[in-house]
């Protein structure tokens, strides 16, 4: 049950205007700006560049001052109606001491990213109740949606409808090859997580999400085995494991041993490292869900009703993140 009401921005229509900002890392090159911009288009948006959207100072998208204020003008422009981050990479963790949560839980609209966003994620449902999505930045599924029919096909379903998105695992193909069950179980819960090393970030400030009786997702991309060790162990030592009550572990690119590469004796696989660190919870787990840095990322409304099924090993989004 519930404790408190979650804010649900208005979905997005066809010419629905859009906020394209970066708040972490640049984009690679003035190209990337312009084929984000015709990949908002190209979906039925109108889309609009924040004012420092092109910025560069280093590994960031402009100073932090400047890529705060860029994201708070979009939230307060009520003439926009959904915001887009770039891509990820790093910075957004600077900047969550800068941001107004109050004009941003007065101003709820459709916000989606992943990787580096989780921060944003964390600190706006902790701050603001505001339900924002885990799913693909623009510079990459949106702008390549020919191949990433899948990824797009989910972001524009929890976006623009009212209606629960349902199970993650719909048109992914033969999900017995893919997906797999740690634990056994079934639990229906709110949703919380993202990218698994910036979640350990969040942990002990002031933006970390309540993780209680929750179901945790997370993914990954190119940590060896040990790294990922290290992070949920991390967990395991701060208690945050033991509140959960499931975990959903999307496709963790890059974080397993090579195929080519022999494994020694008593070395732990990726999959080992799951089994070691959340088998002996007694919770409902399921890895390689269709989500995380891959081709098939689909998109998790933070806070929304969920079930975790590992019998029939997927997700299924019980709850609409967005109202009409």
């Amino acid at each position: 049950m519930r404790k408190s009401e979650l804010i649900k921005p208005r979905k997005l229509y066809p010419g629905s205007r859009i906020g394209i900002c970066s708040p972490a890392s640049p984009p690679e090159d003035e190209g990337t700006v312009d084929k984000c911009v015709e990949a908002v288009k190209k979906l039925g948006f109108e889309p609009v560049l924040s004012s420092n959207a092109r910025a560069r100072a280093g590994y960031l998208a402009g100073s932090d001052a400047t890529r705060a204020e860029d994201l708070m003008s979009l939230f307060r422009d009520k003439s926009i109606d959904g915001i887009f981050p770039i891509r990820g990479g790093y910075g957004t963790a600077r900047i969550l001491n800068r941001l107004d949560y109050s004009v941003i839980q007065e101003n709820p609209k459709p916000f989606i990213g992943y990787s580096d966003i989780t921060s944003l994620h964390c600190a706006i449902y902790q701050a603001s109740k505001l339900v924002t999505f885990h799913g693909p930045n623009i510079d990459g599924a949106m702008v390549r949606d020919e191949e990433n029919k899948f990824t797009v096909d989910k972001a524009m379903k929890a976006l623009c409808t009212s209606e629960p998105p349902g199970d993650i695992c719909s048109n992914y193909g033969d999900r017995e090859s893919e997906v797999y069950t740690i634990h056994d179980g079934r639990v229906t819960s709110e949703l919380i997580g993202g990218n698994l090393t910036i979640l350990t970030t969040i942990v002990a400030t002031a933006f970390q999400p309540t993780f209680l009786n929750k179901i945790l997702f997370i993914e990954d991309i190119n940590e060896s085995p040990y790294r990922m060790d290290r992070y949920l162990t991390f967990l395991h030592n701060t208690g945050i494991l033991k509140q959960i009550a499931g975990v959903a572990i999307g496709q963790c690119k890059g974080c397993d041993i090579p195929e080519d590469q022999e494994i020694r004796p008593g070395e732990l696989n990726l999959e080992g490292v799951f089994r070691d660190r959340l088998q002996h919870l007694g919770i409902p787990v399921v890895a390689n869900l269709p989500f995380g840095h891959v081709k098939h990322n689909a998109t998790l409304p933070m806070g929304v009703m969920a079930t975790l099924d590992a019998s029939l090993q997927t997700l299924i989004i019980e709850e609409s993140g967005v109202r009409d």
